[in-house]
């Protein structure tokens, strides 16, 4: 099995069609499609459903393809680990952040990394933190800063970095407002503004309310900060966010409430695929993260 019918698979798989992924890698597209049924004969299994508009992994291309980012991700570390040893730091390195972790300030962390290494490509995908680790043990990206919830997948480590509370904002006219502390229970029947299910603090709240025993209702659902900011200003509802995000400035003139109840605190890691896959440009991406913390 060659490492170019690897990297022809998974372009196709990614783009969902022939011609884009060879526009992609830059061969004809009768290249790669001699280059994918070499693989296929090779594994004795169609990888591909073909159409005209578009091509969908069968079975047995589902199980190739997360084993194939893996095995091109080993080699792409190997290379990285002998460029370094002769001075030079090359390639790619893809990083996954779910946005205001608080823990760690991921842009200056970029910025400080691309002065240190300008021969590194740097990408960066932002997103909820469920996809995050998946993308992480399934060799999509190479590291992402994530809060944590549950166990992390297999084949992922978590470093830790920070914890802090959660504590619930509001308009100051709200019933609840002015305070100081509550029990969760007295939020029960109250209108949540909250994010999308994947997020670290829509994971964190809801467990929060089903190990309460208590039914939450969250009436919008959103997929940034300053929207839910927004929302609760405007009393569309009240929301349980870490700590860090009541001192934003658009938070400022909403009601800080703690919660007397022993809440799951936000816990922010930093999640790392197995040591074998990891590349050179981690660990001085780790390194640059660990003199600033």
């Amino acid at each position: 099995m060659e490492l170019r019918h690897l990297e022809h698979f998974v372009a196709v798989a990614e783009e969902g069609h022939f011609t884009r992924a060879a526009q992609r890698l830059i061969i004809s597209q009768s290249g790669l499609s001699a280059s994918i049924r070499t693989l296929e004969r090779e594994l004795g299994a169609a990888l591909f459903h073909r159409n005209t508009r578009q091509v969908s992994l069968t079975e047995a291309g589902r199980a190739l393809l997360a084993e194939s980012r893996r095995a091109l991700a080993s080699v792409e570390a190997a290379r990285e680990a002998v460029a370094a040893v002769n001075g030079l730091l090359r390639g790619t390195v893809r990083i996954g952040a779910e946005q205001c972790l608080g823990a760690v300030d991921v842009p200056g962390l970029l910025a400080r990394f691309r002065a240190a290494h300008a021969g590194v490509e740097v990408r960066l995908d932002q997103a909820g933190s469920a996809r995050l680790l998946a993308d992480v043990r399934a060799g999509v990206l190479d590291v992402a800063f994530v809060p944590v919830v549950a166990p992390p997948p297999d084949d992922v480590d978590l470093v830790p970095l920070n914890t802090e509370a959660m504590v619930m904002l509001c308009r100051p006219d709200h019933r609840l407002a002015g305070r100081g502390s509550i029990a969760l229970s007295q939020l029960h029947g109250t209108a949540f503004v909250d994010f999308q299910e994947e997020w670290g603090a829509r994971q964190l709240t809801d467990a929060a309310f089903a190990a309460a025993g208590l039914d939450r209702q969250v009436t919008m659902e959103v997929n940034d900060v300053h929207t839910l900011l927004d929302l609760v200003g405007h009393g569309l509802g009240v929301a349980l966010v870490p700590e860090h995000v009541s001192r934003k400035r658009a938070a400022q003139g909403l009601d800080v409430v703690m919660i007397d109840d022993t809440l799951p605190r936000w816990a922010v890691s930093v999640a790392l695929p197995a040591a074998q896959r990891r590349g050179v440009a981690v660990d001085r991406l780790l390194e640059l993260l660990s003199g600033h913390s």
